[in-house]
């Protein structure tokens, strides 16, 4: 795969935080060490979020039909507001 650069510009809380997390009193030699690390870690949330809801889905979609109850929008926020 051909690597590439993306540059971008941060400043304020966002520069400060960064250089935080560089350096001789960071986990990370340098910032785009950092912003690979974040890319890495919200990929993995990412497939972690499609895995749970796959879970959370499957018996469902393993379900007869005549185990659906046929519900309004209405119906699912006002359970939703009793959570």
């Amino acid at each position: 795969m051909a690597s590439g650069s993306i540059h971008v510009k941060v400043s304020g809380q966002l520069q400060d935080h960064i250089q935080q997390q560089i350096g001789d009193d960071g986990l990370y030699e340098n910032a785009s060490e950092y912003i690979r690390a974040l890319i890495r870690r919200d990929l993995q949330t990412r497939d972690e979020a499609w895995d749970l809801l796959q879970k959370e889905l499957a018996p469902a979609m393993r379900a007869d039909d005549s185990e659906f109850v046929a519900v309004s929008a209405e119906d699912v926020i006002r359970r939703n507001k009793r959570r």
